[in-house]
């Protein structure tokens, strides 16, 4: 399923587990263990972008941006 710009919301909701592991990260303080879940998150989120990248023809870092920005606004 795509949102309104044709991002796919498994994306976007990739991205919000991201933001909401940073958060909880932050708010418990700064050692390796703490930041582990964002740390995973990041590595599947940073997967999903290079798989969709490829399939439709554009670069990691424009998708990336406009993820970021849906999640945010979403």
């Amino acid at each position: 399923m795509t949102n309104e710009r044709g991002l796919p919301e498994s994306l976007i909701d990739l991205q919000r587990t991201l933001n909401a592991a940073a958060e909880e990260a932050r708010s418990r303080g700064s050692s390796r263990e703490e930041w582990r879940p964002w740390v995973e998150a990041a590595a599947a989120v940073e997967n999903a972008f290079a798989e969709h990248a490829a399939a439709v023809g554009i670069s990691v870092d424009e998708l990336r941006s406009a993820v970021e920005k849906a999640a945010r606004t979403a």
